[in-house]
């Protein structure tokens, strides 16, 4: 069965930092452009982030560009995304996705 799981999200205060993993089952992402969307509240789902097949041609987004890196290790068909000086406007459901396949979301919630 193909199977995406995020975590790592939680509570945070502004200024802090979180580092979410993707890990993936029946599928393999050194196969695979794997991207990290989120949605906050009342809002459409974005795309945050999205890394190549190798783990190159990283892309982030303009609100995000300079606060977040996304990684990947193939060996270990895991993605990550590492959120640094978090804001509350970053507040969202984030989940991790590639072809076809979407993981159930982790909560992140950036709050004093």
């Amino acid at each position: 069965q193909v199977q995406l799981v995020e975590s790592g999200g939680g509570l945070v205060q502004p200024g802090g930092s979180l580092r979410l993993s993707c890990t993936a089952s029946g599928l393999l992402f050194r196969n695979l452009v794997v991207s990290w969307y989120r949605q906050g509240p009342g809002k459409e789902r974005e795309l945050v982030a999205t890394i190549g097949i190798g783990g190159n041609g990283r892309t982030l987004a303009d609100s995000v560009k300079g606060r977040f890196t996304v990684s990947k290790d193939n060996a270990r068909n895991m993605v990550w995304l590492q959120m640094n000086s978090l804001e509350p406007e970053d507040t969202a459901v984030y989940y991790c996705a590639t072809f076809g396949a979407w993981g159930q979301g982790t909560q992140v919630t950036v709050s004093s």
